[in-house]
């Protein structure tokens, strides 16, 4: 059971409101994380303002979806973990092999330069920002640039609101979502 207020259209703070209907009009269903975020309207404004920035970054859909599921996995956010498969699955048509590696964490064989990107994002977070000389270098020779290293972070910072969110709240699966999740 969620720790937080679950919101819908209905009870939604004025505030948060349109945001939350645009959600379930656009998606068929709220996600759990729109109404959990909803209690604080500027929280929810801004997951969906960076989200939209971060569609827009220098990286590519898949890219965005490595860093979403790698931080995702690496923070515990089942929820998090089941939207953002989704979305890669689904949506993306992404290799079910590379899904899987960034599930698991076992390492992605067949894409090196997403294995880079993984191997990045997780740095970032367990250093928070504190990367080596060596480990900067090792993701730029993999193809990636300056605007990319700010992209990457971007990407972290997003998945920090929601991941942290869900597991404050202890944010349940939505039924639209729950093929997705950590245990299918």
């Amino acid at each position: 059971m969620t720790r937080l207020a679950l919101h819908t259209v209905d009870t939604a703070p004025e505030k948060a409101k349109e945001r939350v209907e645009a959600v379930q009009k656009a998606n068929g269903f709220i996600p759990n994380l729109i109404g959990v975020l909803a209690n604080s309207p500027q929280a929810l404004e801004m997951y969906q303002e960076v989200s939209k920035l971060n569609s827009k970054n220098s990286l590519t859909a898949e890219e965005v979806e490595v860093i979403q599921i790698t931080a995702a996995v690496h923070n515990g956010c089942d929820f998090c973990v089941a939207g953002h498969t989704k979305i890669a699955e689904a949506r993306l048509k992404m290799s079910p092999a590379v899904v899987e590696a960034l599930r698991t964490r076992t390492g992605i064989d067949e894409n090196a330069k997403y294995q880079a990107l993984a191997q990045f994002t997780m740095q970032l977070i367990d250093k928070r920002g504190q990367v080596s000389d060596e480990e900067l270098e090792a993701f730029k020779s993999a193809g990636y640039n300056d605007q990319n290293v700010l992209d990457v972070i971007m990407g972290v910072a997003l998945s920090t609101l929601c991941n942290y969110a869900n597991t404050v709240a202890k944010t349940d699966i939505n039924p639209e979502l729950a093929a997705f999740g950590p245990n299918r």
